[in-house]
């Protein structure tokens, strides 16, 4: 008799919680030298490489396996973004040799950001879909890529730099939040700390 095959479904966790982790920790480091508590960038690319880096790479991974596209794209992407930054910081410092430090161009980073603002604008109209949380998170980082790009390029240094700061340091709180609500609700299996119904524009 012949059997007919049967589907295997394997259930993976949400890494939601793991990503806006490593988000948080590493914005929460990085806003604290720009906004001038703490200085260098030193101690700074660690939490760069590991928490903004390898942590949102494994939320990637994870989102890949539950077939999450705008997770896989958001944690992939700034995953590739801090070990970008973690490496353009090590040639400034000159880890790489003098001639490497000499040759940098600072405005390529800013062309750099100027792509993220991009790809970061089309994910927050995505992240309308998702929940408020994760869509202020990234309005935030739109407006941190806006005050990078700016300040790369010299433009209202001052007031730019404060800009990308103070973004960053909100994004840092509300990503710890945002980590909290995956990992309590996830675990408790109910709504223990709200995040928001998806606005539902795109989907009408």
């Amino acid at each position: 008799m012949d059997q007919k095959p049967q589907e295997i479904k394997t259930i993976f966790a949400d890494p939601s919680a793991l990503g806006l982790f490593g988000l948080a920790m590493v914005t929460l480091v990085a806003s604290s030298q720009k906004l001038g508590w703490t200085e260098g960038l030193s101690m700074v690319i660690p939490w760069a490489l590991f928490l903004g880096g390898f942590a949102q790479l494994f939320a990637c991974i994870g989102d890949a396996k539950r077939n999450n596209v705008f997770g896989t794209t958001a944690f992939g992407g700034y995953a590739l973004f801090w070990f970008g930054v973690a490496f353009s910081w090590l040639v400034k410092l000159g880890f790489f040799g003098e001639k490497l430090t000499a040759a940098a161009d600072s405005r390529q980073l800013g062309f750099a950001f100027v792509g993220y603002l991009i790809f970061t604008f089309f994910m927050t109209i995505l992240a309308t879909e998702t929940n408020k949380v994760l869509f202020f998170i990234f309005l935030l980082i739109d407006f941190l890529f806006i005050g990078l790009s700016l300040s790369s390029f010299g433009i209202m240094e001052e007031f730019t730099h404060k800009l990308a700061a103070w973004s960053e340091f909100a994004i840092a709180l509300l990503s710890f939040y945002g980590s909290a609500a995956s990992v309590f609700n996830g675990h408790l299996g109910k709504v223990f700390l709200p995040v928001g119904k998806p606005f539902g524009i795109l989907r009408k």
